[in-house]
Protein backbone atom coordinates (compact mmCIF):
# COMPACT_ATOMS: atom_id res chain seq x y z
CA UNK A 1 0.00 0.00 0.00
CA UNK A 2 1.63 3.78 -0.78
CA UNK A 3 2.33 5.54 2.16
CA UNK A 4 -0.14 7.89 2.77
CA UNK A 5 2.40 11.07 3.15
CA UNK A 6 4.04 10.28 -0.45
CA UNK A 7 -0.01 9.78 -1.43
CA UNK A 8 -0.91 12.98 -0.30
CA UNK A 9 2.25 14.29 -1.88
CA UNK A 10 0.86 12.93 -5.20
CA UNK A 11 -2.74 14.63 -4.75
CA UNK A 12 -1.36 17.91 -4.16
CA UNK A 13 0.37 17.51 -7.57
CA UNK A 14 -3.22 16.89 -8.82
CA UNK A 15 -4.35 19.96 -7.38
CA UNK A 16 -6.74 17.29 -4.83
CA UNK A 17 -6.97 19.01 -1.30
CA UNK A 18 -6.81 16.36 0.91
CA UNK A 19 -8.63 16.46 4.51
CA UNK A 20 -6.08 15.94 7.50
CA UNK A 21 -7.04 15.49 11.29
CA UNK A 22 -6.19 18.18 13.55
CA UNK A 23 -4.65 16.59 16.51
CA UNK A 24 -6.66 14.31 18.89
CA UNK A 25 -9.53 13.39 15.88
CA UNK A 26 -10.06 10.50 14.77
CA UNK A 27 -8.54 9.55 11.78
CA UNK A 28 -11.26 7.33 10.54
CA UNK A 29 -10.23 4.73 7.73
CA UNK A 30 -7.20 6.59 6.87
CA UNK A 31 -8.24 7.58 2.90
CA UNK A 32 -7.67 10.79 1.43
CA UNK A 33 -11.17 12.75 1.47
CA UNK A 34 -10.82 14.96 -2.31
CA UNK A 35 -12.34 18.27 -2.89
CA UNK A 36 -12.19 20.72 -5.94
CA UNK A 37 -8.22 22.17 -4.55
CA UNK A 38 -5.42 24.63 -5.82
CA UNK A 39 -4.49 24.97 -9.45
CA UNK A 40 -1.13 24.94 -8.94
CA UNK A 41 -0.32 21.79 -11.48
CA UNK A 42 -1.87 23.87 -14.29
CA UNK A 43 1.06 26.60 -14.17
CA UNK A 44 3.65 25.38 -11.76
CA UNK A 45 5.00 22.32 -12.59
CA UNK A 46 8.67 22.21 -13.33
CA UNK A 47 9.56 21.72 -17.18
CA UNK A 48 10.86 17.92 -17.36
CA UNK A 49 14.37 17.14 -18.99
CA UNK A 50 15.17 16.57 -21.92
CA UNK A 51 15.74 13.12 -23.03
CA UNK A 52 16.57 10.72 -26.11
CA UNK A 53 13.62 9.13 -27.33
CA UNK A 54 12.92 6.60 -25.09
CA UNK A 55 14.06 2.30 -26.54
CA UNK A 56 11.02 -0.25 -25.62
CA UNK A 57 11.32 -1.26 -22.31
CA UNK A 58 11.86 -5.23 -22.23
CA UNK A 59 9.48 -7.16 -19.38
CA UNK A 60 10.41 -10.59 -17.90
CA UNK A 61 8.96 -13.56 -20.11
CA UNK A 62 7.83 -11.04 -22.71
CA UNK A 63 8.94 -12.20 -26.09
CA UNK A 64 10.86 -9.64 -28.18
CA UNK A 65 9.57 -10.63 -31.75
CA UNK A 66 6.27 -9.51 -32.18
CA UNK A 67 7.19 -6.42 -30.90
CA UNK A 68 10.25 -5.56 -32.50
CA UNK A 69 8.18 -6.37 -35.77
CA UNK A 70 5.44 -4.46 -34.48
CA UNK A 71 7.78 -1.11 -34.09
CA UNK A 72 9.99 -1.52 -36.95
CA UNK A 73 6.11 -1.68 -39.21
CA UNK A 74 5.17 1.54 -37.06
CA UNK A 75 8.43 3.70 -37.42
CA UNK A 76 8.13 2.33 -40.97
CA UNK A 77 4.30 3.20 -41.41
CA UNK A 78 3.21 4.69 -44.94
CA UNK A 79 -0.64 3.81 -44.30
CA UNK A 80 -2.00 7.63 -44.32
CA UNK A 81 -0.63 11.14 -45.10
CA UNK A 82 0.34 11.80 -41.79
CA UNK A 83 4.08 9.95 -41.82
CA UNK A 84 5.25 12.54 -44.27
CA UNK A 85 5.07 15.20 -42.04
CA UNK A 86 6.10 13.17 -38.13
CA UNK A 87 9.64 12.97 -37.17
CA UNK A 88 8.82 9.11 -35.78
CA UNK A 89 5.96 7.09 -35.32
CA UNK A 90 5.16 6.53 -31.57
CA UNK A 91 4.41 2.87 -30.57
CA UNK A 92 4.35 2.73 -26.63
CA UNK A 93 5.98 3.06 -23.44
CA UNK A 94 5.84 0.89 -20.34
CA UNK A 95 5.51 -2.83 -18.71
CA UNK A 96 4.62 -5.36 -21.89
CA UNK A 97 3.02 -7.60 -18.86
CA UNK A 98 1.06 -4.84 -17.16
CA UNK A 99 -2.83 -5.45 -15.98
CA UNK A 100 -3.24 -1.38 -16.92
CA UNK A 101 -3.29 0.20 -20.25
CA UNK A 102 -3.62 4.11 -20.78
CA UNK A 103 -4.23 4.86 -24.62
CA UNK A 104 -3.90 8.44 -25.56
CA UNK A 105 -5.14 10.22 -29.03
CA UNK A 106 -2.07 10.88 -30.81
CA UNK A 107 1.52 11.99 -30.04
CA UNK A 108 1.80 15.87 -29.83
CA UNK A 109 5.45 17.67 -31.15
CA UNK A 110 6.97 16.58 -27.86
CA UNK A 111 6.49 13.11 -28.09
CA UNK A 112 7.20 13.29 -32.15
CA UNK A 113 10.46 14.60 -30.75
CA UNK A 114 11.13 12.12 -28.27
CA UNK A 115 9.45 9.07 -29.20
CA UNK A 116 7.51 8.48 -26.29
CA UNK A 117 3.54 8.94 -25.40
CA UNK A 118 3.02 11.39 -22.95
CA UNK A 119 5.75 13.85 -22.31
CA UNK A 120 6.13 16.79 -21.41
CA UNK A 121 3.78 19.03 -18.24
CA UNK A 122 0.70 16.23 -19.64
CA UNK A 123 2.87 13.39 -19.25
CA UNK A 124 3.97 14.79 -15.99
CA UNK A 125 0.48 15.21 -14.64
CA UNK A 126 -0.65 11.57 -16.06
CA UNK A 127 2.38 10.38 -14.07
CA UNK A 128 0.84 11.99 -10.95
CA UNK A 129 -2.69 10.26 -11.63
CA UNK A 130 -1.36 7.22 -11.67
CA UNK A 131 0.71 7.31 -9.02
CA UNK A 132 -1.79 8.57 -7.01
CA UNK A 133 -3.44 5.16 -7.13
CA UNK A 134 -0.67 3.06 -6.81
CA UNK A 135 0.88 2.81 -10.62
CA UNK A 136 3.95 3.76 -12.69
CA UNK A 137 4.94 3.94 -16.25
CA UNK A 138 8.18 2.22 -15.52
CA UNK A 139 6.37 -0.71 -13.34
CA UNK A 140 3.33 -1.52 -13.93
CA UNK A 141 1.58 0.59 -17.06
CA UNK A 142 1.51 0.50 -20.68
CA UNK A 143 0.78 3.71 -22.32
CA UNK A 144 0.14 4.10 -26.11
CA UNK A 145 -1.79 6.21 -28.32
CA UNK A 146 -5.01 5.66 -30.89
CA UNK A 147 -2.43 7.17 -33.35
CA UNK A 148 1.09 6.73 -33.65
CA UNK A 149 2.04 9.33 -36.29
CA UNK A 150 1.28 13.22 -35.14
CA UNK A 151 -1.55 15.50 -36.50
CA UNK A 152 -0.43 18.58 -38.04
CA UNK A 153 -0.67 21.23 -35.55
CA UNK A 154 -2.10 18.50 -33.05
CA UNK A 155 -5.74 18.61 -34.73
CA UNK A 156 -8.01 15.71 -34.07
CA UNK A 157 -7.82 12.47 -35.89
CA UNK A 158 -9.35 11.96 -38.93
CA UNK A 159 -11.51 8.84 -39.26
CA UNK A 160 -9.06 7.27 -42.14
CA UNK A 161 -5.98 7.84 -40.19
CA UNK A 162 -7.91 6.02 -37.00
CA UNK A 163 -8.82 3.38 -39.33
CA UNK A 164 -4.94 2.95 -40.52
CA UNK A 165 -3.30 3.01 -36.93
CA UNK A 166 -6.04 1.47 -35.03
CA UNK A 167 -4.23 -2.56 -36.53
CA UNK A 168 -1.54 -1.44 -34.37
CA UNK A 169 -3.16 -0.59 -31.09
CA UNK A 170 -5.15 -3.81 -31.33
CA UNK A 171 -1.95 -5.88 -31.94
CA UNK A 172 -0.34 -3.70 -28.82
CA UNK A 173 -3.30 -4.49 -26.58
CA UNK A 174 -3.74 -8.32 -28.15
CA UNK A 175 0.26 -8.47 -26.71
CA UNK A 176 -0.03 -6.50 -23.32
CA UNK A 177 -3.19 -8.81 -22.74
CA UNK A 178 -4.28 -5.87 -20.25
CA UNK A 179 -7.18 -6.31 -17.40
CA UNK A 180 -8.22 -3.30 -17.81
CA UNK A 181 -7.83 -0.08 -20.41
CA UNK A 182 -8.30 3.25 -19.24
CA UNK A 183 -9.36 6.07 -22.03
CA UNK A 184 -7.93 9.55 -21.51
CA UNK A 185 -9.76 12.31 -23.47
CA UNK A 186 -13.11 12.34 -25.55
CA UNK A 187 -10.63 11.64 -28.69
CA UNK A 188 -9.59 8.49 -27.35
CA UNK A 189 -12.62 7.32 -26.44
CA UNK A 190 -14.82 8.21 -28.93
CA UNK A 191 -12.76 6.43 -31.49
CA UNK A 192 -12.11 3.44 -28.92
CA UNK A 193 -15.79 3.11 -28.37
CA UNK A 194 -17.05 3.86 -32.29
CA UNK A 195 -19.47 6.66 -30.37
CA UNK A 196 -20.38 9.99 -30.79
CA UNK A 197 -21.41 9.96 -27.25
CA UNK A 198 -19.81 13.24 -24.36
CA UNK A 199 -16.93 12.16 -22.44
CA UNK A 200 -19.71 13.44 -19.48
CA UNK A 201 -21.88 10.56 -20.36
CA UNK A 202 -18.62 8.24 -21.02
CA UNK A 203 -17.22 8.50 -17.59
CA UNK A 204 -18.76 6.55 -14.84
CA UNK A 205 -19.17 3.79 -16.94
CA UNK A 206 -17.44 -0.02 -17.47
CA UNK A 207 -17.06 -0.20 -21.73
CA UNK A 208 -15.89 -3.30 -23.40
CA UNK A 209 -13.55 -3.09 -26.66
CA UNK A 210 -12.23 -5.01 -29.22
CA UNK A 211 -12.25 -9.21 -29.70
CA UNK A 212 -10.85 -9.79 -26.36
CA UNK A 213 -14.05 -7.51 -24.62
CA UNK A 214 -11.18 -5.86 -22.41
CA UNK A 215 -13.17 -3.52 -19.80
CA UNK A 216 -12.05 0.30 -20.25
CA UNK A 217 -13.23 3.17 -17.90
CA UNK A 218 -12.70 7.00 -19.46
CA UNK A 219 -11.06 9.83 -17.75
CA UNK A 220 -10.01 13.23 -19.08
CA UNK A 221 -7.03 13.86 -20.90
CA UNK A 222 -4.52 15.55 -18.44
CA UNK A 223 -4.16 18.82 -21.30
CA UNK A 224 -7.78 19.14 -20.89
CA UNK A 225 -7.16 18.99 -16.71
CA UNK A 226 -4.04 21.36 -17.39
CA UNK A 227 -6.14 24.05 -18.87
CA UNK A 228 -9.28 23.16 -17.10
CA UNK A 229 -7.89 22.38 -13.38
CA UNK A 230 -11.52 22.55 -11.88
CA UNK A 231 -12.27 19.26 -13.07
CA UNK A 232 -9.21 17.62 -11.65
CA UNK A 233 -12.06 16.26 -9.08
CA UNK A 234 -13.77 14.70 -11.32
CA UNK A 235 -10.88 13.20 -12.89
CA UNK A 236 -9.98 12.05 -9.10
CA UNK A 237 -13.04 10.13 -9.14
CA UNK A 238 -12.63 8.04 -12.23
CA UNK A 239 -8.92 6.81 -10.59
CA UNK A 240 -10.71 5.73 -7.86
CA UNK A 241 -13.36 4.38 -9.86
CA UNK A 242 -11.19 2.86 -12.48
CA UNK A 243 -8.92 1.10 -9.39
CA UNK A 244 -12.36 -0.10 -7.95
CA UNK A 245 -13.05 -1.90 -11.00
CA UNK A 246 -9.96 -3.36 -11.66
CA UNK A 247 -9.84 -4.82 -8.09
CA UNK A 248 -13.16 -6.70 -9.01
CA UNK A 249 -11.47 -8.33 -12.41
CA UNK A 250 -7.94 -9.42 -10.63
CA UNK A 251 -8.89 -12.05 -8.05
CA UNK A 252 -5.65 -14.10 -8.01
CA UNK A 253 -3.27 -11.30 -9.18
CA UNK A 254 -1.50 -8.47 -6.57
CA UNK A 255 -2.91 -5.08 -5.64
CA UNK A 256 -0.01 -3.39 -7.75
CA UNK A 257 -1.51 -3.63 -11.30
CA UNK A 258 1.30 -6.53 -11.70
CA UNK A 259 0.06 -9.90 -12.94
CA UNK A 260 1.03 -12.89 -10.89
Amino acid sequence: MMDRALRAEYLEVLGIDVWVPRRGEPQGDGRATAAAGPTAAAGGTARPEARPPAPMPASPGAGEGPWEALRTEVLGCTRCALHAGRTQGVLGVGNRQAGWMVIGEAPGAEEDRRGEPFVGRAGQLLDAMLRAIGLSRAENVYIANVLKSRPPNNRDPRPDEVAACLPYLRRQIELVRPRLLLAVGRIAAQNLLATEESLSRLRGRVHRFGELNTPLVVTYHPAYLLRNPADKRKAWEDLKFARSVYRQLTAGLSDDGHRS
